[in-house]
């Protein structure tokens, strides 16, 4: 992932956007950035097909363009981040993964390949074939244990068979030759012990020392894998920074994007409005148009007109020739005048003819030049509606890589609660166990001293029973000596019949059956009931 991230941002840093209008590089988090506005909202250029007369060029405003220092200069320094966090990345790589091949590659024994360890992992060939090999060392050597155990026991069986097939043979040469072959069979066995434990002692070393490699590969990944986490520290740091940045940069384009776009809207509603004033003014020119082609109308009837009579004046003149002699001076100047009048008006209109068609010409011109104008802003509307759709194309990738990664800390939180909940608990019942303890090292401690003092009291009762039994015995001795019949109402009875029965007579609590102080009867009969209260 961090491969690809700094290849990613490699291609970003050597393709940059030269455009007005540049979109923040970095993704931003979609929860801090205003949503863009979509671009059906923005209004729509009026079709061509609906202008009839040109609109003049300079009456359209340009749009202003945006200034982007500050947004290159944030891009930059985010490029050379993030150049500088893979070149990290990168010398990591090398010298954890690369250098090692170089230098380990040639110490391992049989040819053996070198495949780089990451985070203690090795390749997956690696990983499958060396477990198979431990397995059949471990087992050949389980296997010369158990077979050497065997021989032990089973060598007195051995000599006694070979004692009985000895004691088959009757010669002495044939015994002998008997413990030939047996020689010679241990013999080959001995050497072949030998050839096995050759065998075993090299893939002994083989072992250690690939245990040995294990070991120096194991420190390396551990310092990989701190070099590693603080550069993990940094990306995250940095990552942040991204994050206040690209909030900062989505606020300022979403300022620069709304300045635009109204911008625009009013640059096309002054359009519209101007667009609207040459209707008008179409309008009115096809009325003056359509009256002076009436006029022309009429002028040419009346021209017509005209020319009808003066074809009559001219009949009447020949039929009323001699009768008009004497107005035809009158006639003449009044055709001169009026032919005159006519040439006049002729001219006169034939100007204002060409005026109007000159005219035309130029405001068809106009109208070409408009639509090549209306033609360029639509240009620029779409490249404005592809940047729009690139952006809003960026912010869906960011979000969802947002989501993953929110999904990823959600889960790492929760296996943190859970371990520290364990934990916690694990100590609660360690604390429990280490007081239980301490009261069983107590109680133990009191019966210990209780168990001292009963050993005690057992040692005083059986002190004084043995000086009683004693008594009791010079006492029963006495009389047996030296009887006499006046005194043998007044002798003691036998030891038996001094003795009372259990079921009787009970000694009671005033008059004790043994001669020893009621402070040791009363501590006496505390520890019984302590010892029977635990029981």
């Amino acid at each position: 992932w961090l491969e690809r991230w700094s290849s990613n941002r490699k291609v970003a840093s050597s393709n940059p956007r030269t455009d007005k209008v540049q979109i923040c590089p970095d993704p931003v988090p979609v929860s801090t950035v205003a949503d863009p506005v979509p671009v059906s909202t923005v209004a729509d250029p009026v079709p061509v097909s609906t202008v009839e007369d040109p609109v003049p060029v300079s009456t359209v405003a340009d749009p202003v363009p945006l200034p982007v220092s500050t947004i290159e200069e944030g891009v930059s320094s985010q490029c050379d981040m993030a150049e500088e966090l893979s070149r990290q990345l990168e010398d990591i790589l090398n010298t954890y993964c690369l250098e090692d091949n170089g230098e380990d590659g040639v110490n391992l024994p049989h040819g053996q390949s070198y495949c780089p360890v990451l985070n203690g992992l090795a390749n997956e060939k690696e990983l499958d074939a060396k477990p198979d090999e431990v397995k059949v060392n471990a087992g050949g050597v389980e296997k010369v244990k158990i077979q050497e155990k065997k021989k032990v026991k089973g060598l007195g069986k051995e000599i006694t068979l070979l004692m009985q097939t000895l004691n088959t043979l009757s010669t002495p040469e044939e015994k002998l030759t008997g413990l030939c072959k047996k020689y010679a069979e241990l013999l080959e066995e001995r050497r072949n012990n030998q050839k096995l434990m050759r065998v075993l002692q090299k893939k002994q070393s083989q072992l250690v020392q690939e245990t040995d490699h294990l070991r120096n590969e194991h420190s390396k990944t551990i310092l990989a894998r701190s070099k590693l986490e603080s550069l993990c520290r940094e990306l995250q740091r940095h990552n942040r920074t991204l994050k206040d940045d690209g909030t900062q940069r989505a606020r300022v384009e979403e300022e620069k994007r709304k300045e635009v776009t109204s911008h625009f809207q009013v640059t096309l509603y002054d359009i519209q409005a101007q667009m609207e004033q040459h209707d008008e003014r179409n309008a009115s020119l096809r009325l003056e148009n359509s009256e002076l082609a009436e006029k022309l109308k009429k002028l040419i009837q009346q021209y017509e007109l005209r020319e009808e009579h003066i074809d009559k004046v001219f009949k009447h003149k020949e039929l009323q020739q001699q009768l008009v002699d004497a107005k035809l001076h009158q006639a003449q100047g009044l055709l001169i005048e009026s032919e005159d009048r006519h040439h006049r008006e002729k001219d006169f209109l034939l100007k204002e003819a060409a005026e109007s068609q000159r005219m035309c010409e130029l405001m068809k011109q106009q109208e070409v030049h408009l639509k090549q104008q209306l033609s360029l802003y639509t240009e620029k509307f779409e490249d404005f509606q592809t940047t729009l759709s690139k952006s809003n194309e960026v912010f869906t990738t960011f979000k969802q890589e947002m989501e993953k990664m929110t999904k990823k800390i959600k889960k790492l939180e929760k296996e943190t609660t859970m371990y520290r909940s364990r934990w916690e608990s694990s100590n609660k019942a360690l604390l429990n166990m280490a007081e239980e303890k301490t009261v069983q090292e107590r109680e133990f401690d009191s019966l210990q001293g209780k168990v001292g003092r009963l050993e005690k009291l057992c040692r005083a009762l059986q002190n004084e029973r043995n000086e009683l039994s004693k008594k009791v015995q010079g006492l029963s001795a006495g009389p047996e000596d030296d009887p006499s019949p006046g005194d043998e109402s007044n002798s003691l009875p036998p030891i038996d019949s001094q003795e009372p029965s259990p079921d009787t007579t009970t000694p009671s609590s005033s008059t004790p059956c043994c001669h020893f102080s009621p402070e040791l009867a009363t501590e006496n009969q505390a520890c019984a009931a302590s010892l029977t209260a635990q029981e």
